[in-house]
């Protein structure tokens, strides 16, 4: 297990970092990741970088967070997604809700 979390508790809340490269700005990915995360119970936020990436922090269960990755390495249909860096921490910050940060 990455990052020290524990599986012990499934309802403890972890935070998912995830940067996603490839071509991912301009395709609607922004909007993909506020749509999928919203139904799964996940506060956090999305943003583009200046290099091209799209960088998320998301905040929920261990589970949710894995389905949010699946979903985030497919990406929406215009996008084709390179690859997929992620970091496993603890909540860094409290965040409600789930947006697009600029």
């Amino acid at each position: 297990m990455m990052g020290g979390m524990s599986q012990n508790n499934p309802n403890q809340k972890e935070e998912l970092y995830a940067v996603v490269v490839g071509l991912v700005q301009g395709v609607g990915f922004r909007y993909f990741v506020i749509e999928k995360a919203l139904p799964l119970g996940l506060n956090g936020y999305v943003r583009n970088d200046s290099n091209g990436d799209v960088e998320v922090v998301a905040q929920g269960t261990h589970s949710a967070l894995e389905q949010l990755l699946a979903l985030l390495r497919r990406g929406p249909s215009a996008a084709q997604v390179q690859d997929v860096h992620v970091t496993w921490r603890e909540p860094t910050e409290h965040v409600s809700g789930f947006h697009v940060r600029w």
